[in-house]
Parts: structure tokens; sequence; C-alpha cells
């Protein structure tokens, strides 16, 4: 029999390493260009028509039906000189990867002849088939209809000859089915709640969005070697494999030089990137072997979203043109770093203010410190949906596992800025140290450097200076689902600050009074979750269990956020979601779980038993044939001492297998069981506590039997050879 793994090797060693040509060209001449953005459009488009398409992207003002015909007919003549044939409503269906159907701007005119046409209507609205899409119960399999419309704060941009064309995704009746419909209703939401805030220390504040910065961590293996390991390719993850004896215990792979294999296929993509407009800034290696990272400028939270999907969609694309795959899963590897996706995250004004950024004045502090106050105290009382929000079977690989923040949602401001706030909770005052004073000399509010804080890496949801980073976003993860709840909470509880503080003044209050009142009050009530400290420890999880906090170590438990009382009421009183909308991505997010985990199963099911047992039974006879051939030649009495090494590695070869059987079939009843259940609720528990252990079982015994069958039989590429093959 030929072994896969030694032929994806010789593949390996024998290719001819691929050179991107790229181009004389500076970035700035041609990023963009596959985008219909504000260039494009000023070019395509009538001075009026081009003003209020900048409108509506900047102020939110709505497009009349009326310009769609002159949008589409710019966007199909700009199309249509780029070489493009088709079109296409691109959108984030519940799937959490992106999904289109593409169709010909061709219209036939009789005589063999035909014409491209693009209208207004076709700009606007298509009707994909909604059935095969998860929706949680809010469509039945017959009930097909389902629609994508247009959003023009996301600029059309071209792949591969097809102009893609952002969209959100309804049902029939209305109801998202998608993560970019409740995404820009929640940014709609901070926008208007953000504002009546930031109006209260400067009134001149119209507009406030929402940014995003996230960082991209991923695996690179090589083509070949990824082939020949089922488990990467059905489930993204190595379900077996003996650690390498070198992993990354040195720390030489964190920014070290990047290989020149891989700084190839970098430069490719970054050249793929930013012609689509998505500002690519940083790469460097990570951690762990063969793990890396990207990074862009800080963007609008809903481009931002649009521009992290593309980027894993050209990943893809290019790795595999340089003969390589791109692994997202948050766990590809056992006992080397994940990956993660950290979002950093903040608020900017139309006035061009962080609001999230220490000031230079008492005012401009002023601000800051309620802003923080407001942030922190959304957290608090919303940790259990931001946990639930970034809950998945891989993420559950990751969190806690001393590479990632625990599944506890804590908050890191550092000692300089925690030391502020406390004083403001015992006080009411800032130390001495700090000289900035309020008009009204209710308290001292410091004068904050910009580097105000030092990074805590253990911190799930991280004060950074100037935003906060939320650590805990799982790398394969659509960076909607955690903006929707960031953005929900902060949106909700500056509602409620603002409520608070006109309610004081209503009763005579000083206005920077009462905003200091609600500003205390609220220091004092989000204290539990700000934690400093190492968030890896066991001293955490005790001290966070004092102070009240939950550890949701689970996706089954964690999602239970979704569809409680406080999570229907936050989202439908700021007309996010309702609580059908909700109750399906619960249903929609344990069914992912329970059929991921189920995949997880019948692969590690299928590899031990038709791929390794047969490995080691094979080893196995013969060593028994070696031992046969000594009992022929070494005299009987000194046998066994001279056989000793041979008939233990039989033994324990033996017991591995007879394990590995016993626990495969165990597991196989227990899926079965789980299978029958009637609830999806009840599936995912079964699956959690009855199949989900018998991972790590199985695994233990496949991982010896690695380490004792001959490397030459062994049919899965070990671990040193996907980690360190560059």
């Amino acid at each position: 029999m030929e072994n896969l793994r030694f032929k994806a090797l010789e593949k390996l060693f024998d290719r001819q390493p691929v050179r991107f040509v790229g181009t004389d060209k500076k970035v700035s001449e041609y990023f963009g260009e596959l985008t219909f953005g504000k260039e494009a459009m000023r070019d395509y488009l009538t001075p009026a028509t081009y003003q209020r398409l900048v409108n509506s992207i900047d102020k939110g003002d709505p497009i009349d039906r009326e310009i769609a015909d002159e949008v589409a007919a710019a966007l199909k003549t700009w199309a249509l000189s780029k070489g493009v044939t088709h079109y296409t409503h691109w959108f984030h269906p519940l799937t959490g990867a992106t999904a289109e159907k593409h169709d010909a701007f061709i219209v036939p005119v009789g005589y063999g002849r035909a014409i491209e046409v693009f209208k207004g209507d076709e700009l606007i609205q298509q009707e994909p088939d909604a059935s095969s899409f998860p929706s949680g119960g809010i469509r039945s399999t017959f009930e097909a209809r389902g629609y994508t419309a247009w959003d023009p704060t996301s600029p059309a941009f071209i792949i591969d000859k097809t102009l893609c064309i952002p969209t959100i995704f309804i049902s029939y009746t209305g109801e998202a089915l998608d993560y970019k419909m409740p995404l820009l209703r929640a940014l709609s939401a901070l926008d208007k709640a953000a504002t009546g805030v930031m109006k209260l220390f400067d009134p001149k504040t119209t507009h406030v969005q929402a940014t995003l910065g996230w960082e991209q961590e991923y695996f690179l293996v090589d083509n070949a070697l990824y082939s020949a390991r089922p488990d990467l390719v059905l489930t993204g993850r190595t379900v077996f494999g003996h650690p390498s004896a070198k992993d990354q215990q040195l720390s030489d792979h964190y920014f070290g030089v990047i290989p020149s294999r891989v700084m190839e296929f970098m430069k490719e993509f970054e050249y793929e990137a930013h012609r689509l407009g998505i500002p690519v800034k940083t790469r460097h290696n990570e951690v762990a072997p063969n793990q890396f990272e990207l990074a862009p400028v800080f963007e609008e939270v809903n481009l931002a979203v649009d521009h992290n999907q593309l980027v894993m969609l050209l990943l893809q694309k290019v790795a595999r043109k340089h003969n390589m795959r791109v692994l997202l899963h948050e766990k590809p590897f056992a006992r080397v770093n994940g990956s993660g996706k950290h979002c950093n995250w903040s608020m900017a004004s139309d006035r061009g203010v962080n609001l999230l950024s220490p000031g230079k004045n008492a005012n401009e502090n002023f601000r800051f410190i309620a802003m923080i106050a407001i942030v922190l105290k959304a957290v608090e009382k919303h940790a259990d949906l931001l946990r639930a929000a970034i809950a998945s079977a891989g993420n559950d690989l990751r969190l806690g596992a001393h590479e990632a923040p625990p599944a506890i949602i804590s908050a890191f401001v550092g000692n300089y800025l925690s030391e502020a706030l406390d004083s403001i909770e015992t006080t009411g005052e800032i130390p001495n140290d700090f000289k900035a004073r309020l008009d009204h000399q209710i308290s001292k509010i410091p004068q904050i450097t910009r580097d105000n804080t030092d990074r805590n890496r253990t911190s799930p949801f991280a004060f950074t200076g100037n935003k906060f980073e939320f650590r805990a976003v799982g790398s394969s993860h659509n960076v909607a689902s955690p903006m929707i709840a960031l953005n929900a909470a902060v949106a909700d509880q500056m509602n409620e600050f603002r409520t608070k503080v006109e309610a004081f003044m209503a009763d005579g209050m000083e206005k920077d009074k009462a905003i200091f009142e609600v500003v205390k009050e609220y220091i004092i009530s989000s204290k539990r979750i700000r934690f400093e400290g190492n968030s890896y420890s066991e001293e955490w999880v005790a001290e966070a269990a004092r102070r009240g906090l939950s550890n949701l170590k689970n996706t089954p438990t964690a999602l239970k956020a979704y569809v409680s009382p406080q999570t229907v009421e936050l989202f439908e009183k700021n007309k996010i979601l309702t609580e059908r909308e909700l109750k399906a991505r619960f249903e929609i997010k344990l069914e992912n779980y329970v059929k991921k985990v189920q995949i997880e199963a019948r692969v590690m099911g299928d590899l031990a038993i038709n791929h390794i047992i047969p490995i080691a039974i094979r080893y196995q006879n013969t060593l028994l044939e070696n031992v046969k051939g000594l009992k022929e030649v070494i005299d009987p009495k000194t046998f066994t001492t001279i056989a000793k090494n041979q008939l233990q590695t039989i033994k324990n070869i033996s017991e591995h297998i007879s394990q590995i059987k016993s626990l495969v079939d165990e597991m196989v009843e227990q899926r079965k069981i789980a299978n029958a259940l009637e609830t999806i609720e009840d599936q995912a528990e079964a699956y959690l506590n009855n199949v989900l252990p018998f991972f790590e079982q199985i695994r233990y015994h496949v991982d010896k039997l690695e380490m004792l069958v001959d490397d030459e039989l062994w049919p899965l590429p070990k671990y040193r050879e996907l980690l360190f093959s560059r």
C-alpha cells in the first residue's frame, strides 16, 4: 500500500517555489482599483447623484429609488471596463461564511444578439433561494423566498470578473437571515445613542461611528501534507498528532524572519487585498510554528466586517496558488497556540474625536472618563452575551488554554487608569499628581497621556490606550457577531446614561455634577469585571467566582445568553433583533455546534478504525515475525530476556489497539443516542457531555501508537512535518 504521507513529502521537496511577479506600481496607484469607491463614483456619476450617494454613505440619508437606475448604469459601465461579465448580491448568511449567486449582464435581443443590461431594480434587490440557508425555524424548507437588498455603505467590488454588491439578506416576512442587517441596526443605535451623550460634552456633534481594526491569525501548511490529512480536510484541525519534540518552546518563530515561500504568498495576498481597497498594513510571524498574523488600518465597523470576510476568502485563494492551505480553525494543532481574531474597537465623532482617547484638557478628560465608565458598565451588564457572541466548538478548544483569554469576561484598563477610577469611587477625587481640574471643582480628572496602559495579553477585553481590544474572538468567526453584541450593549448603556443625567438635571442639578454622579455609579457597579492581573491563573478563576462572574466554558452553556430575558429586552428595545430572530440564532448556533462535533467524531472514528489500527497491526505483525525468528536462533533460556523489548512493544500496541476500538465503539453508540434526541438543546448537551469526552481518550492511545509504530509506516503527516515544512 502506498504511503500517502511520504508521497506528500516527496511532492513538497520536489516542488519549485512559486514567485509572485507583482507590479512596479506604488500601492497608492492601484489601491482600490477593483472597488467602486468614491473616486470611481465621482468619475461615473453625475455630481448630484454622487452627492446623494455620498450623503447616504456618510450621513445615513435614505437612497431614493429614482437614483438607483443611474447608479446601476454607472456600476455596469465601470464593471464592463474591468472585463466583468457577471454580477452578484454578496451577503453573510448565518452559516458564518459568505454567499453569492451570479447573474450575467447579457440579455438576448433576438437574431443571435445580446446586450449588457443592469437596472436599478437589480441593484437594489434580488430574490435568492432562502430554503437551504439556516433560519432557525423562521423559514420552512418549502418556503424558499428570501430577499437581498443593497447596502450602499459598503462599496461594490470585483472578484474573478464578477461584480459583487454587498447586501443584507432577509426572509419573505422581513426577519433577518444574516449578520449584516442586525449589525447595521446595532451601529445605527450606537450612532444615535452616542451622539446624544456626546452632545453633553460637545453640542456640535451630529454623528458617531464605531470603528474596528481586526487582527487575523492563521496557520499555513503545505497543500500536499494537508491533502494527506483527512482530519484537516474535513474539520480544519488535527484530531490526532503527537507533539513535535520542538514546537514553540523557544519563541524563535515569534516576530522572526518570514520564510521566503511564505513571503511570496504574503506579497501576492497583499497585492490582491489592496486592489480591493482593504487597507492591510501589518504582517508577521506569530508564536506557533507556521502561524502568522495580518492586520489592517482601522475602518468603520460595517466595512471592516466586510473586509475581514473578504480577507478570509483571499487568504484561501492565494494560498492555493502557492501550493499551501490556510487554516483558520481556532485550534488546528493540539498543545501549541491556537488562532484568534483580536477586535480593536472604538468610537469616533464627526468632529474628529476618538471617544476613547484621553484628552488634552479637563473637559476632554471628563468626556474620556465618562465613555470608559459607560463601556465598562455595558460589558459588566452584558458579559454573558459577549461570551455567547464568540462561542463555537473551535473556540472552546482555545479559550482558557493558556494562550488565549479564559471564558470569563473581564476588562483590563491598566494601573494608571484603574487608580483614577478607584479614586473617583472612594474619594470623588483624583490623586494629587493629576493636576487637571473641572471648572465645577467636583473632582480632579487626570491629564492622561495616550500611552496610559500596558498591554494585558491575558484579558478578553483590554483597554489599550485609545480603544478596547476584544481578544477572545475566534479566528474563523464572522466578526459581525461580537460587533452586534458589543455595539448593542454600549448603545443601550449610552441611552441609560443620558436618561439618568437628564433626570438629575431636571431635578436642578448642574450638568457636570449630574454627569459625574452617573459616572461614579457606573465605576462602582462595574468594578467586579475589572481585573489587572493574569487572567490565565487559577487564582483568577477562584476570584472571578467570588465576584459572581460567569465562567461559561462551553458553547451550549454560553449560547443560552442569546435567549435570556435581558438579551431579548436589549435587542428588542433597540430594534436590532426580535425575540424570534434571537431564538433562531440560538438554534442555528447550537445546530452548528452539534454538526461540527458530530463531523469530528465521525472523522476520528474513520481514521482510527480504517487508518491507524490497520497500520498498527501491520507493524505488530512485523514484530511478531521478528520474535519468531529470534526464538529459532536464540537459546530458549535467554530468549525472554533478549526479546523483552519487542514483546513489551507488542503488548503495548495490542493494548492501545484494544482501547481505541473499544472507545470508538462506545463513542459511536453515544452519537447514535444523541442523534435520536428530539430537541437541538438536548442533542447539544449530549454531544458535549457524552460524545466529546471520548475525543481526548481516543487521541491519547492513537498518539501513543504514533510513537511506537515504525515511522515509515505511519500514514498521517506528523506535527514536525506540518509545522516545520516551509
